[in-house]
């Protein structure tokens, strides 16, 4: 019981934080791009209770744990957007679906500098450094994850505005099953032939934009 309650202290903040940033950045790029449906409903916040969905945040991954399933699974609720209200609804959507992982990645890039902070200035606990290391690994899974060309995931959204019109719109149609279609890939752990590379990806990209900055701490 108290390695999961340490567990969970570990992951709740850069969990929380994740999906806070990722949502947010949904909504903020949306109203600068025209539509306020989110701004309106609140959803441009900082508050993570904002974006909190009960079913997917909380009961299903805590079933999930407590079931000691080999996989967890979640959702935040999602950001409402009325594309038509982008100024370009293409291209504006494609920008607005790609705010969530790029905030994700720069999230990543946070929490490493944090990290290198803790280390040199001595205050590297190991509960803080694992927590760094928590942070830095959920945003490089939301990074991979979400860009997961698949509707409603945000590549599926990005790879749908870029579809030419006709196919686009036969394309879109799967997100009424895009659910079922992660669920059950990320159960038979198919999703991995995709999230490692690209995780690997947005790690190297962390490390390449701090490389100047470990360079004058050594």
């Amino acid at each position: 019981m108290n390695d999961t309650l340490y567990t969970v202290a570990i992951w709740i903040l850069p969990v929380l934080f994740a999906i806070t940033l990722h949502e947010a950045s949904h909504a903020y790029v949306a109203k600068y791009f025209g539509d306020s449906t989110a701004y309106l409903q609140g959803r441009m916040s900082l508050n993570p209770i904002r974006h909190i969905d009960l079913l997917g945040t909380i009961i299903i991954p805590a079933a999930l744990i407590l079931l000691k399933s080999p996989f967890i699974f979640g959702y935040a609720k999602p950001v409402p957007v009325n594309f038509g209200n982008l100024r370009n609804p293409r291209s504006s959507s494609a920008l607005v679906a790609l705010a969530g992982p790029l905030s994700n990645l720069l999230m990543a890039l946070l929490w490493q500098i944090f990290r290198i902070i803790a280390i040199v200035g001595g205050f590297a606990e190991p509960f803080l450094l694992k927590m760094t290391e928590a942070g830095v690994l959920i945003n490089l899974v939301l990074f991979a994850f979400n860009l997961f060309p698949v509707p409603p995931l945000d590549g599926g959204r990005i790879l749908t505005s870029l579809l030419p019109t006709g196919i686009a719109w036969k394309f879109a149609k799967i997100e009424r099953y895009g659910f079922f279609i992660v669920l059950a890939l990320v159960y038979f752990k198919m999703l991995n032939y995709w999230m490692r590379p690209l995780m690997h990806a947005g790690a190297e990209i962390v490390q390449i934009v701090l490389y100047p900055l470990t360079l004058l701490l050594r």
